[in-house]
């Protein structure tokens, strides 16, 4: 089975606030079509996609699947590249809309397979627990909106000891050597990533690289600056040559860094270490040391070490929080499920996905 089972989060809970790619991963200018499902927690939604994903996947086409960052056991999206279509999660908090609704967006409507009249009897534990497990996710927020302040920081202090002369002159001999030539093609840039802060954990998807590529080329940089400039110049330089990219966004502060890219033409990846994702020995590496002025570095280092230490404490009060949250969300589910006509939907799911995948 394979390249069936890459793996990617379409969303983050960033020291940004909650940032959504969900929009950005269909092209409606180039025959993409995107089913948007609508329905209430429990209402059969994940399983919906993973039953299409098995379907998919038994054709024989490759499925990318898009877990969900607040629950990873559940989906949030199935992307079927090879037929240009994209199922996604559509409710709140990375609510989708349609750009050009019936042309090449559908709505599925998941709710038509409950019983208000049941729901609205359980209005009142409904509406609290709605309240309750927003507030968790509120606080939750709060803690990795810290964590994001204080890589920020170290982010940007690691600009006062880098040698950019000679990085930024590695960077573009790099880029040259992986991209000698032009492809001809329209440049195309996926935007997604395969890090996040869990309720199981601050997790990556490994697989998604290891599995399906093999040049992989790791950036070891505890600091982030010459890391960051070298994704930018290949990032850069592989759109001007006509390469379709994924750009994998860093999940704390997904508009300032670049963790990762992934060139699939090349099976090239490009990618960054962190404490809570190792890549394997036997891959080439840039070490970024050589890039950085250790005397410098050394001024630096007491306040580096204590915002690194505050970060991992932070991003465990987030982790915890939001393992609440998901506690919170279980019971807030389960209302919906015992009004749920399952049966009805399952026949529904079964006929949907012979029209998707037809």
């Amino acid at each position: 089975m394979e390249n069936r089972f890459l793996k990617y989060f379409l969303a983050a809970n960033s020291g940004e606030g909650f940032v959504s790619h969900f929009a950005d991963n269909y092209d409606y200018t180039d025959g993409w079509h995107a089913y948007i499902i609508k329905g209430g927690p429990g209402t059969g939604k994940s399983s919906f996609m993973k039953y299409v994903a098995v379907k998919a996947i038994d054709i024989g086409y490759n499925v990318e699947l898009c877990p969900c960052s607040s629950d990873p056991d559940s989906l949030d999206g199935v992307i079927i590249k090879d037929k240009k279509i994209i199922i996604l999660d559509g409710t709140a908090p990375h609510v989708v809309e349609p750009k050009f609704a019936g042309i090449c967006e559908e709505i599925i409507n998941l709710g038509q397979f409950w019983n208000g009249e049941k729901l609205r009897k359980k209005a009142e534990e409904i509406i609290a627990i709605t309240a309750q497990n927003k507030k968790l996710h509120k606080t939750a927020a709060v803690y990795i909106s810290a964590a994001g302040e204080l890589i920020f920081d170290n982010f940007k202090l690691s600009k006062n000891f880098i040698k950019y002369n000679k990085c930024e002159k590695f960077a573009q001999n790099i880029a040259i050597k992986l991209f000698p030539g032009k492809t001809g093609h329209q440049p195309r840039e996926w935007t997604r990533f395969i890090g996040g802060v869990t309720p199981k954990g601050v997790i990556a998807f490994k697989s998604t690289v290891e599995d399906f590529y093999k040049n992989i080329i790791v950036i070891d940089d505890k600091y982030g600056t010459v890391a960051n400039v070298i994704m930018q110049k290949i990032r850069e330089t592989a759109l001007n040559k006509g390469f379709e990219i994924i750009t994998l966004k860093n999940p704390f502060l997904p508009s300032k860094i670049i963790d990762h890219i992934l060139i699939p033409e090349l099976s090239l990846a490009v990618v960054r270490e962190y404490d809570y994702i190792k890549w394997g020995e036997s891959h080439r590496r840039i070490h970024a040391r050589r890039f950085y002025d250790i005397n410098v570095l050394r001024e630096y280092r007491p306040r580096l070490t204590f915002n690194r230490r505050v970060t991992r404490e932070l991003l465990l009060g987030a982790i915890e929080t939001l393992s609440k949250a998901k506690a919170v969300h279980d019971v807030l589910e389960k209302y919906y499920i015992d009004s749920m006509n399952f049966k009805s939907m399952t026949l529904f799911a079964e006929q949907k996905a012979v029209e998707i995948l037809s």
